[in-house]
């Protein structure tokens, strides 16, 4: 995928090139392309006037960013302790055994990305999965593949 100079400088522009922005600039640009282009960092370094340094910093300290490619749909599996309690660990290995792929890791045809977390934030309806924006509550691992389908549908 190429960047486009334009457009990032573009999204830069939105927020009046403040250095304030830097979050929001960032969050635009993995919006645009499902992670952060190195070549995208290096224009918002020149333009900002921040060190390359710092840009990859912040990229690197919130777990919401990401510098490898991303599959189109991001399924996370909740591992907090009450999902694991409830099986999200079997969760886990029935998405990695569907998709070939380990948690951290893209499937082949650049779909999924397959990610863990300590915790959501949803004790109560657990074990819970969510793929791009949409909450999957008392996921068993006959549910993986229904979920998997619903989505690949989307596209």
């Amino acid at each position: 995928m190429e960047v486009e100079e334009l457009k990032v400088k573009k999204q830069i522009k939105k927020y009046d090139n403040e250095k304030k922005a830097l979050i929001s600039i960032l969050q635009d640009i993995q919006e645009e392309y499902n992670y952060l282009p190195p070549e995208a960092l290096k224009i918002v370094s020149k333009s900002l006037d921040i060190p390359l340094i710092d840009i990859f910093g912040v990229a690197t300290f919130y777990r919401a960013f990401t510098l490898e490619p991303r599959g189109k749909h991001l399924i996370t599996v909740c591992l907090g302790t009450a999902c694991h309690v409830r099986g999200g660990p079997k969760i886990l290995e029935e998405f990695e055994r569907k998709l070939n792929i380990e948690a951290g890791e893209t499937s082949k045809d650049g779909q999924f990305s397959l990610e863990t977390v300590a915790c959501l934030g949803c004790c109560a309806i657990g074990p819970v999965v969510v793929v791009d924006s949409d909450y999957y509550a008392q996921t068993t691992i006959r549910k993986v593949s229904s979920i998997l389908k619903k989505h690949i549908k989307k596209d």
